[in-house]
């Protein structure tokens, strides 16, 4: 009797027998998304695989130490074998690289709000980073974790456990860094680049967010506005990781940050306390994410979808509590 081939044997063997491969990640990647794209693609071209990297928005500078940042295109090739997706928990997320409903050939995510978009969904949603799931499945789908790999999946590991401080993070998550260490990986250049270092456009864009800071009922929140980023000289259309600096005010118990987009839209990014579920708020309003991280981009004006997403927030915050 002949059976089926279990997900692991059933993308190894997909992984074999292609020979092109695209990797991409969703919009405003962060360190997990750029670590996983190009750790998985360092390895691939380890193995004698051509590879091209893709994503809507551009790598920011503090990610340009990593080996293959500055080759990412913005745009598919003409002609691939296999496209994978990384570290997104729908397919919206992925921004126009998935124009005119292509659907993956394999997603490989970690989100617990994930919503199946490819050929094959490989989700584990109990795993901090989706860095730290393909330092284990990677050899196990054939590939080698080489050096350069390493170094890209720490820094996905890092950055989503914000150096080990989330309150998801585990011992599994800590073993696994320190492996990549005995590979040769510099835990103090990755941690000092993706964690601490910041430009001076990043903390005039912090300035102009904590001046705005406003607490309601356990809610930390501001707002960075369109003119805020051109007044701080900050070129990209993301928070400088400012929502991380929110969730070291000891009396908040989530943490809300409303980012102005162009086109009349806003991302919104909510952190919270180990027991509230931020997750949840999220999807009302069309995203997702973790249990305490998550986040959704939302059409519409700037102050009404604050005060909608605040409403719903400080209801939420009360409820759980109680």
């Amino acid at each position: 009797m002949r059976t089926e081939p279990t997900i692991h044997q059933r993308i190894r063997n997909e992984i074999d027998s292609a020979h092109h491969f695209v990797i991409t990640s969703h919009i405003r990647p962060d360190g997990d998304a750029i670590g996983s794209m190009l750790g998985f693609a360092n390895a691939l071209k380890a193995a004698g695989k051509q590879v091209d990297c893709v994503l809507q928005d551009q790598v920011t500078e503090r990610y340009w130490f990593l080996p293959g940042a500055r080759e990412v295109g913005n745009s598919l090739p003409d002609a691939y074998d296999y496209l994978v997706v990384v570290d997104s928990a729908d397919s919206r997320r992925v921004g126009t690289i998935l124009d005119g409903d292509i659907k993956p050939d394999l997603v490989i995510d970690h989100h617990k709000t994930h919503i199946d978009f490819g050929v094959i969904d490989y989700v584990e949603p109990e795993t901090e980073a989706t860095a730290l799931l393909l330092v284990e499945r990677l050899p196990e789908w054939g590939l080698e974790v080489t050096m350069d790999a390493a170094v890209c999946l720490m820094t996905g590991i890092l950055t989503d456990t914000l150096g080990f401080r989330t309150n998801n993070t585990t011992p599994r998550a800590l073993r696994t860094a320190a492996d990549l260490i005995e590979k040769g990986v510099d835990l103090v250049q990755v941690y000092n680049q993706t964690l601490l270092m910041r430009t001076l456009p990043e903390i005039r864009y912090w300035g102009l967010g904590l001046t705005k800071l406003e607490f309601f009922d356990g809610v930390l929140t501001t707002t960075l506005s369109l003119d805020d980023r051109i007044v701080a000289g900050y070129p990209d259309n993301d928070d400088a990781d400012l929502i991380n600096i929110l969730t070291t005010v000891p009396d908040a118990l989530v943490s809300v940050l409303f980012i102005e987009q162009e086109h009349n839209s806003v991302k919104v990014s909510w952190r919270s306390v180990k027991g509230i579920d931020v997750s949840e708020i999220a999807s009302r309003f069309g995203g997702g994410g973790h249990e305490s991280a998550a986040g959704a981009d939302i059409p519409g004006k700037l102050e009404e979808i604050k005060d909608a997403v605040l409403t719903a927030t400080i209801n939420t915050v009360q409820n759980q509590k109680g």
